[in-house]
């Protein structure tokens, strides 16, 4: 490829889109950085040197005009990473109505938007999409029904986008991590108890970092990766798969 490649990142001031930002700029690429806070957007953005776009990624003509405004500012675009997300830790019957929509919308409609936009801008280029699922969405957790619900979708969406788009090119793939250490996740990670007990069903041994997460999306943003697409790949430390042993005390 003659061109820098260009991503865009959807929820690019989160944990793990600022570093996804971070990666993909020290490759060289062109980064288009997207939130819906204009200050911290335009604060990564200077900082990191790449585009920014204020936005409310549940907003389909929005994400639309972000990838638009990609491709105007440097060509075709050759993947797209939906970083936006919740997490709201309530059982079933604890959950509203409004909760429950809160968490679908920033979940499942902002992958959704993203798949649309990115699909529609990388028909004739092919690309990669790349979403963020959950461990939550792979193996029971307690008290995770609606965001468990909400990023099993994800995980629906990826498999069927990949087998539409496949034939132009287009990869579709997610990551679904375990608890990682972000902004988002302070409130249990800076819990001593609830950090004790997340860490015991990590068979790894830690948290995860945002670097974790970034590092597998750029990696799958990647061309080279060019025959991986309906892929769910767990960064996760374990926790999803691996059966824990008791730990020595």
């Amino acid at each position: 490829m003659d061109r820098k490649p260009s991503y865009v990142v959807l929820g690019a001031t989160g944990g793990i889109g600022a570093e996804l930002c971070r990666c993909l700029k020290a490759t060289g690429a062109d980064v288009t950085g997207a939130g819906r806070n204009p200050d911290r957007v335009r604060e990564l953005a200077d900082v990191l040197g790449i585009r920014s776009f204020v936005l409310d990624a549940t907003n389909f003509e929005q994400v639309a005009a972000c990838v638009a405004d990609a491709q105007q500012a440097f060509g075709p675009i050759d993947g797209i990473a939906n970083c936006v997300g919740s997490l709201l830790l309530k059982p079933a019957h604890m959950t509203s109505e409004a909760d429950w929509h809160a968490v679908l919308a920033a979940n499942l409609t902002t992958a959704f938007a993203a798949v649309g936009a990115g699909a529609k801008a990388m028909m004739k280029t092919g690309g990669s999409i790349v979403l963020v699922s959950s461990a939550a969405a792979r193996v029971g957790l307690a008290n995770h029904e609606a965001i468990a619900a909400a990023k099993a979708g994800i995980v629906g969406l990826v498999l069927s986008a990949a087998a539409t788009y496949a034939e132009h090119g287009i990869r579709v793939n997610c990551v679904a991590p375990g608890l990682v250490q972000t902004p988002l996740t302070q409130r249990l990670t800076a819990n001593e108890a609830s950090r004790k007990t997340s860490l015991a069903m990590h068979p790894l041994g830690r948290l995860g970092e945002p670097g974790d997460v970034a590092g597998a999306i750029a990696w799958l943003l990647d061309r080279k990766q060019s025959w991986i697409t309906g892929q769910v790949i767990g960064v996760d430390g374990g926790l999803a798969t691996v059966q824990n042993r008791p730990r020595k005390t």
